[in-house]
């Protein structure tokens, strides 16, 4: 019998499949990088024929390794980088150009005169979003406008818009299906939070055609059959949901007011509020964070762009280490940071700054401080920016926290953890395998295909976490974290 789900994984900075079975455990993966590109200082692409090939290559290298290779799969889950931008021919299915990533801050001028407009409110309103170059809307009307050409096909319905989901739905069926979920199309900057519809308001106010959208699907539930070429047999395609939904769905966050936080190449908190959306006057998001049997589920969300992507930059940029373990294994060598920050704004600042024009900063250093210490401050930014979120969440929410869940790479770091949860005051829940967002594609598939008949079965699956419970007093909590509030708030001042 089939039973087994591929769950596809495509990230940031590498694509992965994950081969599950019905027990949620991990029977085959693999995963391969691809290349980053920053033309200027704060744009970002990626080649979406790199990321197809990538993604289909791992996919069959994982299969490849398990008992009756494809004839075990039962359905394909597709989870993925969000926001970034894909344009391509509909007749030759070639991309237009590079894909632009949800990193890159290029629409920052198209943003600054809809918000010199008056739309900014309007379309906070209608999406839940705040008008920033991060999301896909103003992503897309750049493309357009650096070819003006490409909106008059757009128009005939000959150039077609998708977030990474809608690109690989489309190479994997062939061509056939041109689709997204609400919890990707939630992230565009076009979608009526309300409907779970592509706003016609917003669409005529980026001058965005209708006809180049994708369809927007639940996120449980059957999307297509994979061209029988690519596996040797067709594949069942029942589960799609962006990285952040797939992960709060992966740590079967089923109830209003369960809280996780993914530790990848930026660091994402979303919390599930129920079937009504929340305003958030803190800045958070209010986001889908799936549909399934025609209902929607919604969240809030911060999110912070830089935490894997900050110990990268460390090791690949600067140098200053060989790998990402040897950060972890410096910073055990010393008790603190010795009062040296980092604040990672390498792209600006998200939840709850939201502020496009913050760069960097790398401040208490003295010539006491040592390789150790700088390396601690990097890993100890990612918590700061994690507790900036928490507390707006808290506040906006009207809920006190007693746990936070988490996955990701970065959550491999005992030491951060450790912090975490001191800076927190709260336990930090750290389940045994950290691929909790390729699991929720996987559950979601499952569901889909009815290896599973509902959320109860999937409550009842195996967990094994570690707990990492707060042993730092309240005064040094709050003095640590008052010097960092000093330094954010003078970058997003001057």
């Amino acid at each position: 019998m089939n039973r087994h789900i591929l769950a596809l994984d495509q990230g940031t900075t590498s694509s992965r499949a994950i081969v599950f079975n019905t027990s949620g455990t991990i029977i085959s993966s693999s995963q391969q990088e691809f290349t980053q590109y920053t033309p200027r200082g704060s744009w970002v692409e990626h080649d979406a024929e790199e990321i197809w090939e990538s993604q289909l290559s791992v996919a069959r290298e994982a299969i490849g390794r398990i008992d009756d290779g494809p004839g075990s799969i039962a359905a394909i889950g597709i989870t993925n980088q969000r926001e970034t931008t894909v344009l391509w021919d509909r007749n030759t299915g070639n991309p237009i150009g590079h894909a632009i990533v949800w990193q890159c801050r290029r629409s920052t001028d198209i943003c600054r005169k809809l918000k010199e407009a008056g739309y900014e409110s309007f379309i906070r309103k209608r999406t839940g979003l705040m008008l920033d170059p991060y999301f896909s809307g103003t992503k897309i009307r750049w493309k357009l406008n650096e070819n003006p050409e490409l909106t008059a096909r757009a128009r005939k319905g000959e150039i077609l818009f998708g977030t990474i989901d809608t690109w690989l739905l489309w190479k994997l069926t062939g061509g056939k299906i041109h689709a997204t979920d609400v919890s990707n199309a939630s992230r565009t900057m076009l979608m009526n939070l309300d409907t779970g519809e592509w706003d016609e308001e917003i669409l005529k106010i980026l001058d965005i055609p209708r006809l180049m959208l994708p369809e927007i699907r639940s996120s449980v539930g059957f999307f297509g059959e994979t061209d029988p070429v690519l596996f040797g047999r067709s594949i069942p395609i029942t589960g799609i949901a962006g990285d952040q939904h797939a992960a709060l769905f992966g740590h079967r966050a089923f109830e209003p007011g369960d809280v996780k936080n993914t530790y990848g190449t930026g660091c994402f908190m979303l919390m599930n509020v129920g079937d009504k959306p929340i305003d958030s006057p803190g800045g958070l998001l209010s986001t889908i964070a799936w549909g399934m049997e025609g209902k929607l589920t919604y969240a809030l969300e911060g999110s912070v762009f830089m935490a894997g992507a900050v110990l990268q930059w460390l090791r690949d940029d600067l140098g200053l280490v060989n790998s990402v373990q040897e950060i972890d294994r410096l910073s055990e060598e010393v008790d603190d940071t010795g009062g040296v920050y980092l604040v990672p704004a390498y792209q600006g600042l998200g939840t709850p700054w939201w502020s496009s024009e913050a760069r960097g900063a790398l401040t208490g250093l003295t010539r006491a401080s040592k390789k150790a210490h700088v390396c601690r401050a990097f890993l100890e930014s990612i918590a700061y920016r994690s507790r900036d979120v928490i507390n707006v969440m808290i506040a906006d929410s009207g809920r006190e926290l007693k746990r936070m869940r988490v996955d990701g790479g970065v959550t491999n770091s005992d030491i951060l953890m450790r912090f975490q949860a001191d800076l927190l005051g709260i336990s930090v829940e750290r389940p045994s395998s950290v691929e909790v967002t390729a699991l929720g594609a996987a559950l979601m598939a499952g569901l889909g295909v009815g290896l599973w008949s509902g959320i109860d079965d999937l409550k009842n699956l195996p967990v094994t976490d570690t707990v990492f419970k707060p042993q730092m007093s309240k005064e040094r909590r709050n003095k640590l974290y008052g010097g960092w509030l000093d330094i954010v708030k003078k970058i997003t001042q001057d």
